[in-house]
């Protein structure tokens, strides 16, 4: 009794149908998901803000070398009100209309070297700003390749799991007709259905990680929907690497390195703004105006003007705006000598994990051989009666996990260069 629903329980595996289905979905080449990419994700798009923010600083401050210029004018009605002239002793009417016009400009001729200052300032910061946005240019980058190669794994375990299921499903009628014939137990055909299910529920497996890898990188291009992730015949293509040349081109074109070092320049130049705030400051202005009551007869006047402003004692204000500027200085020289750092320590070890990676690929593939020869031979033997089902199903699972750890060992060096790729800032 047990034994028949057990059997039931294996038959409804068997029929169990696939919930999800394969579906048309638009391709995508990895050039072509990193371009839509960096062009639509929030931290590109963020980073590409700040770079045009930082050009605009310089513009204002290029702008603040040149004298401003203000113009105003005015018309105004008023009520008629008569007066007697003492003179002649009439009534004299006031007129209704009056007008005034005139232009304004000032110029900073001196300012304790603030524009200077200014100047070098907001070039750090526009170099700061270039250097971030590369460096999530290429961040994006990264995230981008992981999840490409991570959808084109999940494509490529689909197809092992359609092998295991044709496999299981080839063992499970060689078991029926041995059992058929009189030369093989229930127990073989029983062991050859639970085989068949978990091979089915593994294909499921395998197509809920597609769909989700498919949405993840769909997500990560702006796309609404599943995108399939279409394989570079080169992109286990590489050149032989000189470490000792690819440690000393990171110190000096490694984006997080370069973001870093202009990060403290910025930094630096920001405390000699602070510092112009001690030196006295010399303002020039001109104005002339008209006025009058008649537009053909208006009344002219002009002014000029220097002013001299220095600030002897604010309160230690200058003194505490120096302080946050020099401790931010410190702070960001501190996070430029640790990025230096962290990219060696970084590019170790991600040369050290690629050679892996490499080995693993070379393993994996000579252990796949070796599965495949044994599964052949175990089949044979199992035809002609030297073997049992167990002997099998245990080549067969041992096929499979060959076949999943090819994939796998692809997929490290894939993620693995990409990761190297970012730390340099270029391709290999």
């Amino acid at each position: 009794m047990v034994a028949g629903k057990w059997w039931a329980g294996a038959l409804t595996i068997l029929v169990l149908p696939a919930t999800i289905t394969a579906q048309q979905v638009p391709t995508v080449t990895l050039d072509e998901a990193i371009e839509m990419a960096i062009r639509v994700q929030p931290a590109v798009v963020q980073a590409r803000g700040a770079l045009t923010s930082a050009h605009a600083g310089q513009r204002e401050v290029l702008g603040s070398w040149l004298p401003s210029l203000s113009t105003s004018g005015s018309w105004a009605r008023n009520s008629t009100t008569t007066r007697i002239d003492q003179t002649t002793q009439t009534e004299v009417s006031s007129p209704p209309y009056s007008y005034s016009a005139g232009w304004n400009t000032s110029i900073d001729i001196f300012d304790g070297f603030r524009r200077f200052a200014q100047g070098r300032s907001a070039s750090a910061d526009f170099e700061s700003a270039d250097a971030n946005l590369t460096n999530q240019q290429f961040q994006v980058t990264l995230q981008l390749k992981q999840t490409f190669f991570n959808a084109l794994a999940a494509d490529e375990l689909i197809r092992v799991s359609e092998t295991r299921v044709q496999r299981a499903d080839e063992q499970l009628k060689v078991s029926k007709e041995k059992l058929a014939a009189g030369s093989a137990t229930r127990s073989d055909t029983l062991r050859s259905a639970v085989e068949l299910g978990n091979a089915r529920l593994q294909l499921l497996n395998a197509q809920t990680s597609q769909a989700s890898t498919r949405a993840a990188l769909a997500r990560l291009i702006g796309y609404d929907g599943a995108v399939q992730a279409v394989a570079d015949s080169g992109l286990f293509v590489m050149a032989p690497l000189d470490t000792a040349a690819l440690r000393d081109e990171l110190l000096r074109s490694s984006p997080s390195v370069i973001a870093a070092d202009a990060n403290a320049k910025a930094a630096a130049a920001s405390v000699a703004v602070a510092r112009s705030q001690y030196f006295p400051t010399l303002r020039g202005t001109f104005s002339q105006n008209w006025s009058g009551t008649d537009i053909g007869r208006l009344g002219s006047s002009w002014a000029a003007r220097l002013s001299l402003n220095w600030s002897i004692f604010n309160g230690f204000a200058r003194e505490g705006t120096i302080t946050r500027s020099a401790v931010s200085r410190e702070n960001a020289q501190a996070q430029a000598d640790d990025a230096r750092r962290q990219a060696s320590a970084q590019l170790t070890q991600q040369l050290a994990i690629l050679a892996g990676s490499r080995a693993q690929i070379d393993i994996a593939q000579a252990s796949l051989a070796a599965a495949q020869e044994d599964l052949r031979v175990v089949q044979e033997r199992y035809r002609l009666g030297a073997a049992t089902i167990v002997d099998v199903l245990t080549s067969q699972i041992t096929l499979d996990q060959a076949e999943v750890d090819v994939i796998r060992a692809g997929l490290d060096f894939l993620v693995a260069r990409a990761q190297l790729e970012a730390l340099l800032g270029r391709a290999l």
